[in-house]
């Protein structure tokens, strides 16, 4: 505790006389304000002593109780550390009640002061304005329930950092990545570091703590790290899929926190800061290994053994009654998979490492999920992830894994359009072209091109009459096609030749015929019309 000299209480006690503030104080001897205000409160004791006024105690320093203050308005922003301000010294105890309301309301120091300056006529500052409000508000401590979860129910993970480890490649020391997995019940815990974490080694490292511990929980809950959730979410995180099939293989829900929420997984925040603190602090080692079989003897012969904080029990004993509730582990574990985003050919396939897999019933165009296993393929519905086809994953670049059944005669992309142009000639025609794809294949292109072809030369109506002609008497050749074309166009031609010619009579008299005479007249009027002289069209010289 700072005492002060005698010269300097005595000059402080002096000021406090004179009814001085405290920062009127500090501006004229340079002492603390902290420091003034002790002295205050033990001139204030001395003061009522000498007066015989009664007293309150409150630790340490004692406080006038003469006018004890009113309550404080409900709880707002702001400190709450207890305060000495004597209210009734203040230019702004007048206004009190005004200013509680203000305070409810939210308002901060300066609106109120400018609000108290306007309506009142408030002749004090703003800076004792602002004190008596700090003096108002207080806030309450936030509440933190404490959660208990029955056995087996719930296991925390997260990432910290572990101690110092030489780099294998670099031979220089830096921190690996520390994973713990906690659980909720017992607070036993699975701790192990790596250099690098991706998708798979996340869920390898979940593997190995399941083992560990000799079975698996019912939800796991994590942080919003990209190794288990893509996109966090409030109501629906969306987990990356190489982690829930994990999960889902050992019977485990993920639960991912909240976003900036690490109270949620408090139990495996505190069990890294644990490791960190007493367990690696200060240490260095050769390689993972040897930290990882460090904090596993660790763990068994410290960390288990410890009387827990909370529950006042050991470890190892709730532990031990933890394990009977695990969920067992199945035989087989988890066969791990790389997923892709694939576009389904016009082959109904889809490419893979430079191999081709059917993909029906998936649409042509349509994206579908492929996920690559270390002998087989799987393709799923992007959406719902429904298993499509399941194939055996090529050995050799360029194969092709398509059922003879769902291979098109001919894959080229010109049939559809010459079966559309044959069916704008006339359906016999669409019929004939049909039937030449289906027995010729890509071969029947040429004699569809034909046949189409004649459209352009002869009338569509003839090249679907020697279609039709073809079709009854099972004629499939373009020559034969063309030749029945041209025999009907010939004949067409000899039906107009021999058509006979209507003779019409000639006539004079006709509603639509003018006199003779009439013409006769236009031309003599016109004849007089252009003999007649016309007028000069400019000046002439004289």
């Amino acid at each position: 505790m700072n005492v002060l000299k005698p010269h300097l209480q005595s000059t402080v006690f002096t000021l406090l006389e004179r009814n001085k503030s405290q920062r009127q104080i500090q501006r004229l001897t340079g002492i603390d304000r902290k420091t003034i205000r002790r002295y205050q409160a033990m001139f204030e004791s001395e003061k009522s002593a000498s007066a015989n006024s009664p007293m309150v105690t409150t630790g340490s320093e004692t406080a006038v109780t003469q006018t004890p203050p009113p309550p404080r308005p409900p709880a707002t922003n702001g400190s709450s550390k207890t305060t000495t301000f004597n209210f009734a010294r203040s230019a702004s105890e007048p206004h009190r009640e005004w200013i509680e309301q203000q305070v409810r309301l939210r308002r901060n120091a300066q609106a109120i002061y400018q609000d108290l300056v306007d309506q009142f006529a408030f002749t004090a500052s703003y800076e004792s304005v602002k004190r008596f409000v700090r003096a108002l508000r207080h806030i309450d401590p936030e509440q933190f329930d404490r959660l208990a979860f029955a056995p087996g129910e719930e296991a925390q993970v997260d990432y910290g950092e572990g101690a110092l480890t030489r780099d294998p490649e670099t031979g220089r020391y830096r921190r690996p990545r520390l994973f713990v997995m906690t659980l909720r019940y017992s607070r036993r815990s699975f701790r192990r570091v790596v250099w690098k974490s991706s998708k798979q080694v996340w869920a390898q490292l979940h593997e190995e703590a399941f083992r560990y511990f000799g079975g698996a929980v019912s939800y796991v809950v994590l942080d919003n790290l990209r190794e288990g959730v893509i996109t966090p979410d409030l109501y629906e995180p969306e987990i990356n899929r190489l982690y829930e099939a994990m999960l889902g293989h050992y019977g485990v829900v993920a639960d991912p926190a909240r976003v900036r929420d690490p109270n949620r997984k408090g139990t495996v925040e505190n069990a890294i800061q644990h490791t960190q603190g007493t367990a690696l602090a200060g240490r260095r080692f050769e390689s993972l290994e040897a930290q990882n079989e460090f904090l596993m003897h660790w763990e068994a012969n410290w960390a288990a053994k410890r009387i827990h904080g909370s529950t006042r029990r050991q470890v190892e004993a709730m532990f031990q009654e933890e394990r009977p509730h695990l969920r067992p582990l199945p035989t087989t574990g988890f066969r791990y998979f790389t997923e892709v985003v694939r576009t389904v050919w016009d082959d109904t396939t889809v490419n893979i490492d430079r191999s081709n897999y059917a993909a029906r019933p998936a649409p042509i165009g349509s994206l579908v999920s492929v996920r690559i296993y270390d002998s087989t393929i799987e393709i799923r519905d992007r959406r719902t992830q429904a298993l499509l086809r399941t194939h055996p994953r090529a050995l050799q670049a360029g194969s092709l894994e398509l059922p003879e059944d769902e291979r098109p005669f001919n894959p080229s992309r010109q049939s559809a359009f010459l079966l559309a142009s044959a069916g704008d000639i006339g359906p016999q025609t669409k019929v004939l072209c049909q039937h030449m794809f289906d027995s010729e294949g890509r071969v029947g292109h040429r004699a569809m091109w034909g046949i189409v072809g004649l459209a352009k030369k002869y009338p569509a109506r003839l090249v679907e009459q020697a279609c039709d002609h073809a079709l009854r008497h099972h004629v499939y050749r373009y020559k034969q096609v063309r030749a029945i074309v041209e025999r009907l166009f010939e004949q067409a031609l000899e039906r107009l030749d021999q058509a006979p010619q209507l003779e019409l009579p000639l006539t004079q008299d006709h509603p639509l015929i003018r006199p003779a005479a009439e013409y006769g007249e236009l031309f003599t009027l016109g004849a007089q019309h252009g003999a007649e002289p016309q007028p000069p069209t400019g000046d002439t010289q004289a």
